[in-house]
């Protein structure tokens, strides 16, 4: 008989899956590293696992404890998944930007769900970053997550995901693409990747509204680049310390618009139904298609799954009405 013990046991070992029609303009071979293959559909179960065990592990996590985290949906339910195997209970504090498929996926796995306003300054006492740190504090034997910060969520992408794609490119990889939010797939994986080939080049996928390219580019975190943008996953107004900007080589902005047609385009074209960040990754390919030579192996890795984003960008009213169809 073959089986696993628990849930947990199927995180990793998801597919590089070849894109074709969306990339015939790219001459390279450009390979998704399809993330929905994890349980809780998305990348962010490795980093979840890894910070609920390493916290255990040096005691900041206690039996029967409440983990509490500020995400934008797919890091809670990798926690959910950790919560319900290990016996913790489970606060997620979201933004209301974020889809309702969503929070009622969390609500469904147990988890308590507190949304909050989304254009608010990070250290608003009504924001997220705020609400969950507050209350982590107020709650008896509660443990703060914090991924933007944790280094077990670039640790985990450095143990698991970089080793993985490195093996299943035999090596060949040469460019590696990722939408950066938290920066924990980005550093984690393009630190393994660099051991490996010091060649190898690492693009982030960044969005209009978010500070992360400038910042880059420039050294200055520039406020007049923070304004309210709707592409789910990706961008930040804030500098989390796990982005490593040292081992990225460039940013690229994509368009919410382009995010979300090429979302559909995905799902349509590639008969990949992946989440709003996932168009953004693959546009962000194809913007950059001229860094990209004949013998060049590019992996895109393409977050979560489009089960979330089912009322927001596969409905067609809800294009309409943003004006992206």
């Amino acid at each position: 008989m073959h089986y696993v013990d628990n849930i947990l046991e199927t995180i990793g070992n998801t597919p590089l899956i070849r894109l074709n029609k969306l990339t015939q303009e790219v001459e390279a071979l450009v390979l998704a590293k399809v993330e929905y293959f994890n349980p809780g559909s998305s990348v962010k179960d490795r980093m979840a696992l890894k910070m609920v065990e390493d916290a255990e592990a040096d005691g900041r996590l206690h039996p029967g404890g409440t983990i509490v985290e500020g995400t934008s949906g797919n890091t809670g339910m990798g926690l959910a998944l950790a919560a319900i195997v290990k016996g913790y209970k489970l606060i997620c504090v979201s933004t209301d930007k974020q889809s309702k498929e969503k929070f009622d996926i969390l609500r469904a796995v147990g988890a308590e769900v507190i949304v909050c306003p989304t254009n608010v300054a990070p250290e608003d006492p009504r924001s997220y970053y705020s609400t969950s740190k507050r209350i982590a504090e107020e709650t008896p034997n509660a443990w703060y997550v914090n991924q933007y910060d944790n280094p077990s969520n670039a640790v985990a992408h450095y143990e698991q995901t970089g080793p993985e794609i490195w093996k299943q490119t035999a090596g060949k990889i040469t460019h590696f693409v990722v939408g950066v939010g938290t920066g924990g797939t980005i550093s984690g994986v393009g630190k393994y990747l660099k051991e490996q080939n010091p060649e190898i080049k690492i693009w982030g996928i960044d969005t209009y509204g978010s500070v992360f390219k400038k910042y880059h580019e420039t050294g200055i975190f520039d406020e007049k680049e923070i304004y309210p943008y709707i592409t789910e996953g990706i961008g930040e107004d804030i500098l989390p310390e796990n982005v490593d900007f040292d081992l990225i080589d460039g940013f690229e902005k994509v368009t919410d618009k382009d995010a979300a047609v090429y979302t559909r385009k995905l799902a349509r074209e590639e008969g990949i139904f992946a989440g709003n960040s996932c168009g953004a990754a693959v546009k962000g390919v194809l913007q950059l298609k001229q860094h990209f030579g004949p013998d060049d192996v590019v992996v895109v890795l393409l977050h979560d799954s489009g089960s979330r984003y089912v009322g927001k960008m596969y409905n067609d009213d809800w294009m309409k009405e943003k004006g992206f169809l």
